[in-house]
Parts: structure tokens; sequence; C-alpha cells
């Protein structure tokens, strides 16, 4: 299949302005602190609003100042009335230009808003970093001089409420070759009481290679209902087959998928297995034990590797620690599939890393609080935060064009031509 090309680099540019040297004559007379330089900004922001908006009601009335009313025109100026707008260099009091009717609208600041522009994507820059509401207050006061109340910021954050809800119900795409899942947990607050729930993220990888987070569900409790509901959802936004579901012991998971994806085959995440196996040793074994362990999940057959398990059992490792081996037996059936892949698949579906190191990123963005006040609020932060870490698109697995090849041979249509 081939690859899917790259859509082309976005670049902003900010149109040039052509400013008259008498009018920068006019304005800097001589050197200046940095004070004077903020006190010119804001007065020329306030002159440049003011005059736009009179534009605005000369548009609005049909004349301009000091021309004649068209025949029959009733309505006029109607002096100004004073405004306090939050913008980028601080606040600036400006006059907005009123009508007999009140009819007017201005289109540069709405009626009842009080920011310009530039000022709200600071705010939700700071809050997608994890700083909190009153880290955002202290901030704004120092840098701009400006008080913003609580509820200014949560409004502010909240407008992306739409956006978070477009791109949680987004179309995907009809078949995905690797999808992984993981659990994160944070404290939410929940009836009155601060619970330690599930964030749970899905990475798909895309047939050319490509990494897309799905979506981000928050539960206190897995198994096969909740399960459910997010292959349900899947389903409904398109997405039709999976061929491998990589996971790390995640309840219910199993039953669930076999319902939504008969097809999809369960892969245990084998680091996982190999890291919760150490668990049961001291320290300095670990590493010991670790080697004994490399005969199980590098043998060339499930077959093989069955027997490794069962060497490994009669070593003095395998004696001294029986939960070992227990361990492995119990996620037997979810581990031998790995043994039907080629090497270049196997390097794809060995770990969970690729969503682990997303949620490293995570954590250090949420380890500032204590707890959310609500889901809402979790998933209003961990998708900003996530915007700015994959900007929805990781980058791409490697080796993948390898594994691309096993996975036509291996799956044929359901690869290289899924049902839409």
């Amino acid at each position: 299949m081939p690859r899917r090309p790259k859509p082309p680099a976005k670049v902003l540019t900010t149109p040039e302005l052509n400013v008259p040297k008498e009018l920068l004559d006019q304005l800097v007379k001589g050197p200046m602190t940095q004070g004077d330089l903020e006190s010119m900004f804001r007065s020329l922001k306030k002159a440049v609003i003011e005059r736009a908006m009179s534009a605005e009601m000369s548009d609005h009335l049909g004349y301009r100042p000091g021309d004649d009313k068209p025949n029959g025109q009733s309505n006029q100026r109607n002096g100004t009335s004073g405004k306090t707008v939050i913008t980028d260099d601080g606040p600036v009091r400006i006059e907005v230009p009123r009508d007999r009717e009140g009819s007017f609208e201005p289109q540069i600041i709405g009626k009842h808003e009080r920011r310009f522009t530039g000022f709200d994507q600071k705010i939700i820059a700071m809050y997608a970093r994890g700083m909190t509401v009153r880290e955002i207050q202290g901030y704004l006061a120092e840098m701009y001089g400006t008080e913003v109340s609580p509820d200014f910021i949560s409004k502010v954050t909240d407008e992306v409420t739409q956006e978070i809800t477009a791109w949680q119900s987004r179309p995907l795409e009809p078949m995905y070759p690797v999808v992984f899942f993981d659990a994160l947990r944070v404290k939410i607050r929940d009836d009155a009481v601060v619970r330690n729930k599930a964030v749970y993220l899905a990475l798909a990888v895309l047939p050319d290679g490509s990494r897309d987070v799905l979506g981000i569900w928050i539960e206190q409790t897995e198994g096969a209902k909740f399960w459910l509901k997010v292959f349900n959802e899947l389903r409904s936004r398109g997405v039709n087959d999976i061929l491998i579901a990589v996971v790390d012991g995640l309840k219910g998971l199993s039953e669930a998928i076999e319902t939504a994806f008969p097809q999809t085959t369960v892969q245990t995440c084998v680091v996982h297995l190999i890291r919760n196996s150490l668990e049961y040793t001291s320290w300095k074994d670990r590493k010991t034990v670790a080697a004994a362990l490399r005969p199980i999940y590098t043998a060339a057959t499930a077959e093989a590797a069955a027997e490794a398990l069962e060497e490994f059992a009669r070593t003095p490792w395998g004696v001294k620690h029986p939960t070992i081996v227990q361990s492995w037996k119990r996620a037997w059936q979810n581990v031998i599939p790995f043994f039907a892949f080629a090497p270049e698949v196997r390097k794809v579906i060995y770990t969970t890393n690729a969503i682990e190191s997303l949620h490293m990123q995570l954590r250090k963005i949420i380890k500032s609080r204590g707890h959310f006040p609500s889901d809402e609020a979790a998933t209003k932060l961990l998708w900003l935060a996530l915007r700015n870490i994959t900007a929805y698109k990781v980058r791409s697995m490697r080796e993948w064009r390898g594994a691309m090849n096993e996975f036509a041979v291996m799956y044929g249509d359901r690869f290289t031509n899924p049902k839409s």
C-alpha cells in the first residue's frame, strides 16, 4: 500500500505593513524606555481599534462623519460609550461609537466581548501546560498588570469544549493495523469524594505508519461493559476492523473486542509481562531473571516458547518464583499470537511504549494538580495537553515499511482494501 503523502507544513505569515517614516518620526522623538514603548503600543492599539470601529459605524449608517445623510436616513451617530478590553498588552480603555437606533453591533470587538484577539490563546496555552487558575491569575497580573477573575479564565478555557466534542466524535479510518490501549490514573472529584479514576487512551497505527490518538475515555472501573461501549463508539465513527489490539491486561477488553471486532487479534504487551515478572524478584536478581526469561519471548514458534517456559519453570529461578510462571500461563492465550508474526511485525506489537511515552508527558503536565473538580475538567486539560504534544498526530512507527509488507501478505484485503 502506498505511503500517504504528508500534508504541506503550515506557515503562518504576517502581512507586511509599510509604516510612513513621518508617522514613525511623530511616535518616536528620542530614546524610549520599555515602559514608554508599552504605553505607546497601548495608545496606538486604542487609536486603531477606535478608528476601525468608526469605519464599521460609517459602513453601518451608509455615510462618513461630516458627510450628508442619505435621503430618508433617520439613524445617525449618537456619541460613544466607554469600555475596557483586555489585550495582549494589558487593559485598554476604548470609546465605542453608538447610533441613535441602537442597531450598531461592532465586529472587531463584539457588543458583550471584553477581550481582543490573542489574549484567549495565551490563557489556553498556559492552561494546557498545566498551570492552575491561580497561577494564570498571578502571571497575568505580574506580566500585564491585569486582574482576571477565575470565572473569566474558566469561561475562556470552556470555549474549547466544542472542539473537544468535535474531536471525540470525528470520523475515523475504516481499518487500523494496530491499536494500543492503556490507562493513566488521575484524581477526580466525584460526588464530593476525590477518587482515583482511569483515563484510557487509544493510540492507533494507520496503514501508512503514522499514528493517531482515537479518543479519551474516563472511567472509575474497567470491565467488559465499559470496553464494549468504547468499541461501539469506534464502530459508530467508522472503524470496521482492527487487525491487532495491543493491551496490558486491561480487564474485560478481550471479551468486549471479541464481540465488537471478532476478527481482531488481542496481543498482551510482552514488555509489561516481563516487568510484572521482575516485580517478584529482588533488585540484584532482576538482570539474571530477565536473561532467563528471554528464550521464551524470542522463540521462533509458539510451541518452542511453551517449551522454553516449561524449561524456565524447572530452573532455580522458576522454582524460587513460581508466581512468574503462573503469570505467564494466565496470559498465555494473548501471548502466543505474537509468535505467528514475522520479526518486522513483532517489533511493532512487542510493547505499548508508544502510548506510555504519551502518558509520561501527560503526567508531567498534571503532576502539579491535586485533583480535578470533574471528569469534564480532566478531559479538557488532557485534550489540550495532547494537542500540544501531538497536534493529533505523532511521528510514524520506526521500520514500518517491513511491517507493512508483512501485514499485506498476512491479512490480504483486510489490510490492502479495507471495507469503508
